[in-house]
């Protein structure tokens, strides 16, 4: 009883559902949080593997799959000025092309050499594969 919740404690008393399991973070961001049980974000440092061909895009993601570093691949396949190991840096909601966003927004962070990649995501630009390195 000695902890400080900044008084939400007593308002809430559905927080004590969790018990004693240190939880309560994610019991305040819960109504915050994306699919996948990802807390929300306003920002995502992405980066990407742009390729105009279908066929190419498909053959980088297999390159990735196979145990390839994304940034090595992104600098064979892709076809944007992101060339520095297909980074885009830190991006903001609404400064994307809506299916670019949905898909960066959807994936865990991780590393380029074990990264968690999106699925092909197809915009005007051509096909994309997405990774993220980190949330804000």
């Amino acid at each position: 009883m000695g902890k400080k919740q900044s008084g939400s404690a007593e308002k809430k008393p559905a927080e004590k559902k969790g018990g004693n399991t240190k939880n309560t973070d994610k019991g305040d961001q819960s109504e915050g949080k994306a699919k996948g049980g990802l807390k929300a974000a306003t920002a995502v440092n992405v980066r990407h593997i742009l390729c105009e061909k279908h066929s190419k895009a498909t053959e980088a993601l297999q390159k990735i799959q196979e145990g390839q570093r994304f940034d090595k691949v992104a600098q064979e396949y892709s076809e944007d000025k992101a060339k520095a190991g297909g980074s885009l840096g830190w991006m903001v909601r609404g400064s994307m092309v809506g299916a670019f966003q949905d898909a960066a927004f959807a994936l865990t962070p991780s590393t380029v050499d074990k990264p968690i990649l999106s699925p092909l995501v197809k915009t005007n630009f051509g096909y994309h594969v997405i990774m993220v390195e980190g949330r804000r």
